[in-house]
């Protein structure tokens, strides 16, 4: 029960649209080792359907709004990635 615990204690300090922020982040420094356009392409299109459909009562705006660039800037980068 520990771990659940400290996931437990980290998030009451901060609300989930910056938790969702830091595990984005993780998630795109850990694909850049890949160097593939489309899979940082498609984290940036998954994160931001998740940004987009985290309820607002949880995260505050703004991350909505990161959530529809991330939608718009991912498929750019899937087309511009080439083969």
């Amino acid at each position: 029960m520990l771990p659940l615990q400290l996931i437990d204690s980290f998030l009451l300090n901060y609300n989930v649209g910056q938790a969702l922020l830091l595990v984005f982040i993780l998630a795109t420094v850990g694909t850049l080792p890949l160097k593939s356009r489309r899979i940082i392409a498609a984290n940036a299109t998954i994160f931001g359907l998740v940004f987009i459909m985290t309820p607002q009562a949880l995260a505050p705006v703004h991350y909505l709004f990161l959530g529809i660039v991330l939608l718009v800037v991912g498929p750019v980068l899937w087309v511009t990635a080439g083969r």
